[in-house]
Parts: structure tokens; sequence; C-alpha cells
């Protein structure tokens, strides 16, 4: 049987790399910048940005935390390396550990979130300083499934992964030459120690993109997935995820008071008028 999730590189590559450009000088940008975690993803979103514009209009910000695996850093250097783009590490560790001072019984998904945010917050400091749209790094998995923080990794200009499920992050990190012990490490958030996605997600990436894509791209049925050999309990589960975390997909609503209200009835392409 013909793997759904198989996608043609090459013409994938070209896809998105001309993405990046168009939607970058459009709007009168020259650089990028995005978060380099050391992971899969934003390994992917370097090695296209750097086919895209060139090495020199790329930037990379590493962003560890204290409990954040050495190992992480180490391969967002090799990145980096490999690819000869500029990059700045910051140490988030001061400003989170002040804030978490006041709230020392914090649950670990709110320090997550805090970090993710603080992360985001400092990927925008460094588009106005440098005046570089930001990148996201969020594949299609991670957004159906709302497995991001809102306003902090979900947040970008612009996404050029977001509509490639995480088994084809990894077939298209493989063809553009991603370091080989990044694509085959776990994938974590790095957000807490030992920390993985799949352990907290309870299924893995190879399991639920084979599901996804027949639910979401193909729209097979309950029944037609449950013919496919997914149990019933496993196909809930990702529709529960997917509903509920509909509000992270979508701009803030707004409360409808006039004839042409912005996201509702005012509504015009991202880049109108430019």
């Amino acid at each position: 049987m013909k793997n759904r999730l198989e996608i043609h590189p090459e013409l994938v590559t070209e896809m998105l790399t001309r993405f990046i450009k168009e939607e970058t000088e459009k709007v009168g940008i020259q650089k990028v910048v995005f978060g380099l975690s050391g992971g899969i993803d934003s390994a992917l979103v370097a090695f296209l940005a750097v086919r895209s514009l060139g090495p020199e209009r790329v930037h990379a910000v590493m962003m560890p935390y204290k409990t954040s695996s050495p190992s992480s850093l180490a391969d967002a250097q090799a990145c980096v390396d490999a690819l000869g783009i500029e990059s700045s590490v910051i140490d988030i560790t001061p400003q989170i550990d002040a804030y978490f001072e006041r709230f020392s019984d914090a649950s670990p998904l709110r320090r997550g979130n805090k970090m993710a945010r603080e992360r985001m917050s400092i990927l925008y400091d460094f588009s106005a300083q440098l005046n570089a749209l930001v990148l996201g790094t969020s594949n299609k998995t991670e957004l159906l499934l709302g497995y991001g923080t809102q306003h902090g990794d979900l947040a970008s200009g612009i996404n050029p992964i977001g509509d490639l499920y995480k088994t084809q992050v990894r077939q298209l990190a493989r063809y553009l030459g991603v370091p080989k012990q990044i694509i085959e490490k776990p994938p974590s958030a790095d957000l807490w120690e030992n920390q993985t996605d799949e352990k907290e997600l309870g299924f893995t990436y190879e399991d639920v993109d084979r599901l996804l894509i027949l639910l979401v791209d193909r729209r097979y049925t309950k029944e037609e997935l449950r013919n496919e050999g997914f149990s019933e309990e496993f196909i809930d589960t990702v529709i529960r995820r997917i509903t509920r975390n509909q509000y992270k997909r979508r701009i803030p609503l707004i409360a409808k008071v006039s004839n042409r209200t912005i996201g509702i009835d005012f509504r015009y392409p991202r880049d109108w008028g430019v």
C-alpha cells in the first residue's frame, strides 16, 4: 500500500522556499528570524530559510532555560555551523525564575507556557531590531492537536511548515540534510527535564499522522477510520483534541457591534494593499 504521508521532497522544497521569499519580500522585509531549539522542526525551517534567502539574511536565536538539555543547544549550534548563519544565544533563566519567585507552586504547564511566550517575546524583539520577519516552526500535527502555546511557539509572521505533518517534516529534513542526530532523537519542546512530546500526548507522531491525514485531508468518517484499523478510543481522543483546540488556530474573537467587524465581515488577505 502506498504511504499516504509520502511527499515529493524536491517539489515541496521549491514550494516552501518560494513561499518564504515571496511572503517576506512582499511586505518590504529582507531578513527572517526564528527560534532554533535543536529540534527537527526549527532545524528544517533553518535549512529552508537558507535555501530561500541565503545565509546572510537568516538569523537564529537559541533560548535555553537552566533545565534545557545541553544536547539541544549543541544540536542547534550544529545547524548554525552547517548553514553559516548568524545566531544569538539568550538564556531565559533569569526572567523566568524572577517571575516564578512569586509563584513557587506554579505547575509545569504554567512554567512551560511562560517559557514559550518569553521565547516568542524575544523573537519579536529581534524582529524589531533586525527588521526581520518571525518564522513559525509549528508543524501541522501540532497545530491540529493544539500541542503548542497560544501567543508562544504557535505565534509567527509566517509559517513555512504548518501544512506538513510531523512524519513529512522528517522526510523533508532527511532530503535537505538536517543533521542525523536531530532527525532521530525523540521530539521534545524541552520545557522541563526528560519531557518528550509523545510521552505527553500518549501516542506516537507516526500513529496520529496516519489517522490525521485520513480524518482531515481525506475527510474519512469514523466508520471508515475504524475500517482502517484505528480504535474507537484513539479516534475519539484525536477528534476531541482537534475540536477543543480550534480557538488556538483562530485570531481572537471580536464582539460584533458594527456592520463590518474585523475577522467576521472585514476580511482581506495578509498582503492586501501591499
